[in-house]
């Protein structure tokens, strides 16, 4: 890696919250869809929302990046209460080839948002060799979306994301649309920019194995309306591989108790 976006940060314990959500609910009409959630998210941690399909992950989400405001909760990003969309937060997309504008080169997709907060020229540039460098894309600048990989292209979205220097970056499946090995190298790339520039992560993910292996903690939501059953711990050192991470009992164990969340049997 070249030219971090970030000083390099050291692992963290669990002391400074960066994100903090209480009594957060939501509901579509009569249509109650979250009950009452509450969280706090490290500076500098993983964390994963998984949950059945249509539990309101995704609702979840957009509430906590400020894209959809709750019927009722006090949400606080580095020390300020939000009603939008805050400074310091970045979003991903699943749908990489949506939030890519065909027409604009690699370079100018990761620039795009920069301009828009009247980034200079020249800041913008640097911003955006350094998050291209950070994601395994240098050479590709002058590229259209229509010339990559599906799995290149989502390096895109993650380098305009890391472009804007957020403090948290926040993923909905991220990784849903690509094939299994562009998958897992995507979650290594993942691991690898938050080890490298500390930067905080919040993903959604309906892939158990994903979440285990990507997170210090797990967070599971169930029921209707959905709750949060259990924000679960991983013992797993932070650096981590397919291969090894995945067969230890540690991974397994916790593997299952998040299964068994999912599945309702809350022993």
């Amino acid at each position: 890696m070249t030219s971090p976006t970030h000083a390099p940060v050291p692992e963290r314990t669990h002391q400074d919250v960066i994100f903090s959500v209480h009594g957060l609910s939501h509901a579509y009409g009569t249509h109650r869809v979250l009950e009452r959630v509450d969280v706090e998210i490290n500076a500098g941690e993983f964390m994963c929302i998984v949950g059945p399909s249509g539990v309101g992950k995704s609702t979840l989400l957009q509430c906590l990046s400020g894209l959809r405001k709750p019927t009722t909760g006090e949400l606080v990003f580095q020390g300020t209460a939000i009603d939008g969309p805050p400074e310091g937060m970045a979003v991903v997309f699943q749908d990489y080839s949506r939030s890519l504008m065909p027409w604009l080169d690699v370079r100018a997709n990761v620039t795009l948002p920069l301009r828009s907060a009247g980034v200079s020229r020249t800041e913008r540039a640097e911003r955006a060799q350094a998050a291209l460098d950070e994601v395994g894309l240098s050479g590709f600048e002058h590229h259209y979306p229509w010339q990559l990989s599906g799995g290149m292209q989502q390096r895109v979205a993650i380098a305009r994301a890391l472009a804007f220097r957020p403090a948290l970056i926040v993923m909905d499946e991220p990784f849903a649309s690509v094939d299994a090995q562009t998958r897992a190298d995507l979650e290594d790339l993942t691991l690898q920019v938050r080890k490298h520039l500390g930067i905080t992560f919040l993903l959604v993910t309906h892939d158990i194995d994903e979440a285990v292996y990507l997170s210090d903690r797990v967070l599971v939501l169930n029921q209707k309306p959905a709750v949060v059953v259990d924000v679960i711990d991983v013992p797993l050192d932070r650096d981590r591989d397919q291969i090894t991470t995945k067969s230890r009992p540690e991974f397994a164990e916790a593997r299952s108790r998040v299964y068994e969340l999912i599945r309702g049997h809350q022993a």
